[in-house]
């Protein structure tokens, strides 16, 4: 998929489709926006400029980048601007009738190429797509607020959509860097299904007398670690939207979902919810028991019962589209299922139209907690697919999934059907490194010895994707970072586009890499290169990898599904070799330099360093002294012992290394400034 040459367009100019169409805009999309009339659009024009603005004030984009996006958007109150659009994505009023007009017209007016996405809330895309004549190219796609900014996006197949339509639709929303799940077309799809009738279980709470506005907001806040409450929540969002889609799903669902009472006044006087008050402390482990409650019953039934979404979807939905630290299912194993029971069973014997799940039940009353899946494992003819699930985390590395790695790629590997392995990651990374808030907690706690264990488990799992007989592929689309650099380099072969890129800033937060790092590449790319990578902690593209000899192969989006099914077919997997003795060409300084200036001249910002090095060398000043003479004495061990023993010594530093004041100052810093070591 290249942004560059494929056109998006959206119809409606409000704040939704105006951030619709920015991200898109923002992502190299070239985009049509149009609306009713010139007002509407110019409207919808000035939404965008206004955030643009806001991001060029706030230093997130300089001005010439505000001014590339803008360029690439177009608005009109033409339809016909519409015409050679890959997707045109509806994102008008909730009025039935209009959407269903529009619909029709576009039909109409739009080749059958073209793929039609209605944006909506609270109707089915069947809806939609019964007025169409080429019902197989209607979808849904519901972004959530604000658009341009967070990241989930559900994807909604209709009764008739093609599977060909949902794909192109999936792969566009990957290209626009969102977070893509997978819906049924069900009512409220995936997070309103459970968030409306949270916000509702809020109203409810007040509206009955159990707690007042203050004290529920200070228990939502507290039970499920967000910055607002519900009521702040509407205010913001607008609270006549929520009267809305808690009414619709009245409708298709029950009285359960009803709209409390205690907004209709609210919504009448167009007003806001008053949020002054001291919060009751003795009532928020009730409040926020019924609010889990809630979300628990209602997606236990969305996976299980109703099959609406996986497991993992769910709370992947969670955590990207309402920005929740964990999701419905992390949560009641998080509590104990028995106890996450007992109270949906308290929630069910206040409304009887409440179903309890019989998962649920089962998982509650042996206290069993969920399997989440974190890293999937499937067999697409003949090829093993290997996928990281943590979009939200990056795909970063921890301890349950190292284990759920090693258990999928090893049935994969022992799979007779199985000729070659690819390794992929979901979302806009292959794998940011380690979750280093993990290290963080393990040094807090003085168990290093964790850490190391960790480690050790994990080059373990390495080894045998590196010694496996069968062909292993890294699919490289998006950013690696130390571990996730370490795992790549484990694979036969690295397969990348253009948004791929390597490296390893491990010493620059007072650690060194420790899953295979110093090792592998050394033996990829030689000594003198892998010390540059190291010690500066430079992150290179795919381009310059490859040059490098760290990327085999660099294709467009389009090219890299099939060049990755090439190499696992091809039954060439990659032997144990002595590190290069010659630079590539374009890195001779590099060689040179990382060949004969000690990495203590290097931390004192010494050396005979070429002026074309001066930037990355300088970097080397900014690390941590024991992180990076422990890297550089590991490097260099690839060029006289076996990978085995070099593997070994990075393990074997690990506790020291992790016990050291340097370690401590720099993970607990990232982030917020930039660490002072002191060589301890």
């Amino acid at each position: 998929m290249d942004p560059k040459h494929t056109r998006i367009g959206v119809v409606g100019a409000g704040n939704m489709g105006a951030g619709i169409a920015q991200k898109y805009a923002t992502e190299g999309f070239v985009v049509v926006v149009v609306d009713v009339d010139a007002a509407a659009v110019e409207r919808g024009r000035a939404r965008v400029v206004q955030t643009l603005d806001e991001g060029v004030a706030r230093k997130i984009f300089a001005p010439t980048v505000r001014d590339q996006i803008l360029a690439r958007l177009t608005f009109s109150p033409d339809k016909d601007a519409l015409k050679g659009c890959a997707l045109v994505v509806e994102a008008v009023f909730e009025d039935l009738k209009v959407k269903t007009a529009l619909f029709q017209d576009l039909d109409r007016r739009l080749g059958a190429e073209t793929i039609l996405a209605t944006n909506t809330s609270s109707f089915y895309v069947e809806d939609m797509a019964q007025v169409c004549e080429h019902r197989d190219r209607v979808i849904g796609l519901h972004y959530f607020y604000h658009p341009a900014k967070n990241r989930l996006v559900e994807v909604i197949g209709g009764k008739q959509t093609s599977k060909a339509v949902f794909d192109a639709a999936w792969k566009i929303q990957e290209a626009c860097g969102k977070t893509p799940v997978a819906s049924k077309d069900a009512p409220g799809f995936i997070v309103n299904r459970f968030f409306v009738p949270w916000l509702n279980e809020a109203m409810r709470l007040v509206h009955e007398g159990t707690a007042d506005i203050a004290t529920v907001e200070a228990a939502a806040k507290a039970a499920f670690g967000v910055a607002m409450g519900p009521f702040e929540l509407m205010n913001v969002t607008g609270v006549p939207i929520t009267l809305h889609a808690a009414t619709t799903l009245h409708q298709q669902l029950g009285a359960f979902y009803a709209p409390c009472d205690l907004i209709r006044p609210i919504v009448a006087a167009q007003q806001s919810f008053s949020l002054a008050g001291v919060p009751d402390r003795k009532k928020l482990d009730i409040v926020g028991e019924r609010l889990w409650a809630v979300v628990w019953q209602i997606a236990a039934r969305l996976v299980f019962d109703e099959q609406v979404c996986t497991l993992a979807d769910c709370d992947l939905s969670a955590r990207t589209g309402l920005r929740w630290p964990k999701g419905p299912f992390e949560a009641m194993n998080e509590r104990g299922t028995r106890a996450a029971l007992a109270a949906v069973r308290a929630l069910a014997s206040r409304h009887p139209d409440v179903v309890v799940s019989p998962q649920l039940i089962e998982q509650g009353e042996q206290n069993a907690p969920f399997a989440i899946e974190l890293v999937s494992g499937r067999v697409d003819d003949g090829v093993g697919i290997v996928s990281f699930q943590r979009p939200d985390a990056l795909n970063a590395l921890n301890e349950a999934v190292v284990e759920q790695l090693g258990q999928v790629f090893d049935a994969l590997a022992s799979d007779p059907k199985v000729k070659g392995i690819v390794i992929e990651g979901k979302g806009k990374a292959f794998v940011a490194g380690a979750d280093t808030r993990f290290f963080v907690d393990q040094i807090g706690r003085g168990d290093v010895a964790r850490i190391v264990r960790f480690a050790s488990t994990g080059q373990e799992v390495f080894a045998r994707i590196d010694g496996c007989a069968k062909p292993v592929v890294c699919k490289l689309h998006g950013l690696s970072l130390g571990g996730g650099s370490e795992l790549a380099l484990a694979c036969d072969w690295i397969v990348a586009t253009s948004s791929g890129s390597l490296g390893f800033p491990e010493t620059g937060i007072g650690i060194y890499p420790g899953l295979g790092g110093t090792q592998r590449s050394a033996r990829r790319i030689g000594v003198p290169l892998a010390r540059w990578l190291l010690l500066t902690g430079e992150t290179v593209d795919a381009k310059t990898a490859q040059q490098l000899g760290l990327v085999d192969d660099v294709v467009d989006d389009a090219a890299l599904a099939e060049t990755c099914r090439q190499r696992a077919f091809s039954g060439q997997t990659r032997a144990e070799a002595p590190p290069p003795t010659a630079p590539p060409p374009g890195f001779e300084a590099h060689w040179r330099v990382f060949t004969w200036t000690s990495v203590f001249d290097l931390l004192k910002g010494l050396g005979n360093v070429e002026p074309k090095l001066d930037k990355s060398v300088k970097k080397v000043s900014f690390k941590a002294p024991l992180a990076a003479q422990a890297a550089d004495e590991l490097v260099k061990m690839a060029q006289t012992s076996p990978l085995a023993a070099g593997l070994a010594a990075e393990t074997a530093g690990l506790q020291r290394i992790f016990s050291s004041e340097d370690a401590r100052e720099g993970l607990s810093t990232i982030g917020v400034r930039r660490p002072t070591f002191q060589g301890r």
